[in-house]
């Protein structure tokens, strides 16, 4: 069968094409560092890519999330320890106004002194977070504690203004933890022994009406066992708090890993292997050069090389 020049004209322009491409899309993913620059190049792949960009997106939120609500509960820790302490100071004084050697005198100090401590450990639950506040459920913008006076300037009870809603965080995929940010469980106890409700502002009314009328038996006996029973609830609470850092500790360990086997995924699908493309090119341009070189001989072909 005879071929004309036409045919080998057309195989050459296909095959320069051809070649000519390849080294354009490998000197493309040289300069680019990429295997794909669109997604006509691999449509598969490319939406492989555009999932895992996606992923590495909602990663980075979930991260900034628990850092979030991380220093959320580290702050809530601190503020309970603050508490802790002044409920402890509170007993002392409380301990001291019962003994039977204690005067009018020193039992009016220790009134004054547990007034301000009150007043202390209400400031210390309106602690804020960046400007949130702590313990105001999903009331956030207003201090949750208020101390409550009479006329003469005695405490009479504390107000909780927030809500009992705890604020949720989703800190993975389907996951989400409760900060525990309703104040409500600051200040409300079951009294497991009595079988009946109690509350620090309802305690300090108490309290302070014993210490205006010196009524030690009831300074050394309910007010004690009820006093004690409000801050282990304090420290149960503190304790839930320390339980939900460790978990949200755990939850930011698991978020690092998972973003660096999403990066190492897509830097597999997507990042180019520098020296074997080289060698691709080298290939590739080999090839491309030869084909030139062929067409040269091709082009110059005239009728007088058939003559003989």
């Amino acid at each position: 069968m005879r071929i004309s020049n036409n045919i080998m004209y057309s195989d050459f322009i296909r095959n320069l094409g051809t070649n000519s491409s390849k080294v354009q899309k490998t000197m493309n993913q040289l300069s680019s560092f990429k295997e794909i620059s669109k997604s006509s190049d691999d449509p598969l792949q490319a939406s492989k890519i555009m999932g895992l960009n996606v992923a590495l997106d909602q990663n980075k939120m979930y991260s900034k999330t628990i850092s979030d609500a991380e220093s959320w509960t580290q702050v809530q820790d601190s503020a309970l320890n603050d508490a802790s302490t002044t409920m402890a100071r509170i007993r002392t004084l409380v301990q001291s106004s019962s003994t039977a050697t204690s005067g009018t005198d020193e039992v009016k100090a220790n009134k004054d002194e547990i007034q301000q401590s009150i007043s202390e450990l209400v400031d210390t639950l309106n602690t804020n977070f960046d400007g949130r506040y702590i313990f105001g459920g999903s009331n956030t913008n207003t201090p949750p504690f208020d101390v409550k006076k009479n006329a003469d300037g005695d405490i009479t009870g504390i107000d909780y203004k927030g809500t009992d809603q705890n604020l949720s965080r989703e800190i993975s995929e389907g996951v989400s933890v409760d900060l525990l940010s309703n104040g409500k469980n600051l200040l409300s106890v079951h009294n497991s022994s009595t079988g009946t409700d109690d509350d620090l502002g309802t305690y300090f009314n108490d309290l302070i009406g014993a210490l205006n009328s010196d009524d030690k038996t009831q300074l050394s006996g309910e007010l004690l066992s009820r006093f004690d029973n409000l801050s282990d609830n304090l420290t149960a609470v503190r304790s839930q708090v320390g339980a939900l850092e460790n978990r949200l500790s755990a939850a930011e360990s698991r978020n690092e890993t998972d973003n660096l086997n999403l990066k190492q995924d897509l830097s597999n699908k997507q990042d180019v292997d520098v020296a074997s493309k080289y060698m691709e090119y080298q290939n590739q341009m080999t090839a491309y050069q030869a084909t030139i070189a062929m067409g040269t001989k091709i082009m110059q072909t005239t009728v007088l090389d058939y003559l003989k």
